[in-house]
């Protein structure tokens, strides 16, 4: 059976695929997402750059059939690329601009077959509406910790999901890996769903 590995060190990743049916070993890139010489690049381009980086860097530690997938995700708002808040000061004013408004939440991907030889990549952007949320609610959400290393500093499947009005596309993308697009990758590599999941 084809071993799956995601280039990724974050649990939504992980948790997602796990939801799922699929056991991936996990191997980080440790790809500098900060990088000048992404500063240039659109979101959506600045996503699949990303993802296809991590991927090829996890293809270079591995020499055994493998369905590698690399995702990278940032959220775009008025024009801006949001990445990871970092801080709780950049958590804090970044809620406060998000509050009431909506963005689009970008994932780059990149499934590369070690064994056929094979790479597909593609973004999906789902749109995410923010609920009207108080100083108090967002000074309690940032003390958790949880935004400040995520990208667009909210998780739909975390703590900040009461103050997720609603969105419109895929859900799975907005947690980090678009679902649908992974069954699209493996159908045309030739393997069916339920073949690499257990």
């Amino acid at each position: 059976m084809l071993e799956i590995i995601l280039a990724s060190a974050s649990p939504s990743r992980q948790r997602l695929l796990t939801s799922v049916g699929i056991s991936p070993t996990i191997i980080v890139s440790g790809v500098d997402e900060e990088d000048s010489a992404y500063a240039q690049l659109s979101p959506r381009e600045l996503v699949v750059a990303l993802a296809i980086v991590k991927a090829h860097t996890v293809k270079e530690k591995v020499n055994y059939p493998a369905l590698i997938i690399g995702c990278d995700s940032t959220f775009e708002f008025e024009g801006e690329s949001l990445g990871k808040p970092g801080t709780a000061e950049n958590a804090i004013a970044r809620a406060k601009k998000l509050s009431g408004k909506s963005g689009v939440l970008h994932t780059g991907h990149c499934f590369i077959d070690t064994d056929k030889g094979i790479e597909i990549s593609d973004v999906v952007s789902t749109r995410v509406h923010f609920a009207t949320m108080s100083d108090e609610e967002i000074e309690g959400y940032v003390a958790t910790g949880e935004p400040l290393n995520v990208a667009g500093g909210f998780t739909l499947d975390g703590l900040s999901a009461p103050f997720i009005a609603g969105i419109e596309g895929d859900p799975s993308n907005v947690i980090g890996l678009s679902l649908p697009l992974l069954r699209n990758a493996i159908n045309s590599l030739g393997y069916t769903w339920f073949e690499l999941t257990t």
